[in-house]
């Protein structure tokens, strides 16, 4: 721990950004092996025949509701997709609840709901859990943890943290939605009311890709810290460069529009319903193909400029991204 810069811990440290990944390698230390190490948002376990994925995730979003979605919503999808970014099937969720007293039992209801709803929508099931409360000022309303279990069915997929020379990166559709939403909801900003979170399961449109290709090697939702740092992080991963093209980017024209307002880029705002996929070469058009008419090629791997990540903008110039140093938006997911 020694070697944060911070005595205390900040909210930037949970952004998902530089202050995070310094955060977690400080901690994973003391835990590493080898599946640790592959730093997946969902760890394959290997036991006799099967391929388990195994995963866990803590939900403390404010407020509890929001355009698009809720706590529950994005609770169910967030444990589902860092599954199937995993190459795998889900199947089973724990849910576990943290409640502040003083939350109204039909707020409760509402979340558990949405739970239900969203898990059925999956195909999975909530088969354990655990409620706590604790007192008044003592949380924020409401926290949820769950964990994630999916079956890995394919011997030929081997989805990992690292790229290879080559790949195109195809994204399933346009970002920062969910960021946005949320910000909406937060500080009743009403004018951008009509942008909604782009919160959703993505494992059947993952098993889409996975049916047409075996030449894929990266999936990642990039969620806190947005676009921007999960192709930063691939790129550290792979020893690797990465370029991406801006007018390949899909943003839609309200988004723009108030990330030039407030003063935010779309391309560290969070997502919860976009990934990234980075595949073969020969296959990218049919992966494409695959996402529907949303999706994009939005840029490629190349040997070139290591651990770098190049921006080719609309004007021609281009320009280093680099991973999120601070929180633009902090608690949304």
């Amino acid at each position: 721990m020694s070697k944060l810069k911070d005595n205390f811990i900040t909210l930037s440290y949970g952004s998902g950004g530089k202050l995070t990944s310094e955060l977690i390698e400080s901690l994973r230390k003391k835990f590493s092996n080898k599946i640790l190490d592959e730093l997946c948002d969902s760890a394959e376990l290997n036991l006799k025949e099967e391929r388990i994925a195994f995963t866990t995730d803590s939900f403390v979003v404010k407020p509890l509701f929001f355009p698009g979605g809720d706590i529950g919503k994005l609770a169910v999808c967030g444990t589902v997709n860092d599954l199937a970014m995993k190459g795998a099937v889900p199947l089973y969720l724990s849910l576990s609840l943290i409640i502040e007293e003083g939350l109204s039992f039909s707020v409760l209801e509402r979340v558990i709901d949405s739970v239900s709803f969203w898990a059925k929508k999956a195909k999975v099931k909530i088969v354990c859990g655990d409620t706590k409360v604790v007192g008044k000022r003592e949380a924020d309303e409401l926290f949820i943890n769950t964990a994630g279990v999916g079956v890995i069915f394919s011997q030929d997929i081997r989805i990992s943290s690292k790229a290879k020379p080559g790949d195109l990166i195809i994204i399933n559709g346009p970002i920062a939605e969910h960021g946005l939403a949320v910000l909406s909801a937060r500080q009743n900003l009403g004018f951008i009311s009509k942008i909604k979170s782009d919160c959703k399961n993505l494992n059947l449109q993952v098993q889409k890709c996975l049916e047409v290709s075996k030449k894929i090697s990266v999936l990642r939702d990039p969620t806190r810290g947005g676009l921007a740092t999960a192709l930063s992080e691939i790129a550290e991963s792979s020893d690797l460069g990465i370029e991406v093209y801006e007018e390949a980017i899909p943003i839609k024209k309200e988004v723009k529009k108030m990330c030039d307002i407030l003063g935010f880029d779309p391309l560290y705002i969070a997502n919860e319903g976009k990934f990234i996929c980075f595949v073969g070469k020969k296959d990218a058009y049919k992966v494409k193909k695959a996402l529907g008419k949303e999706a994009r090629i939005i840029g490629k791997v190349v040997s070139s400029h290591p651990k770098k990540v190049y921006l080719k903008t609309i004007l021609g110039s281009a320009r280093i991204l680099l991973p999120l140093e601070s929180e633009q938006l902090p608690r949304i997911c």
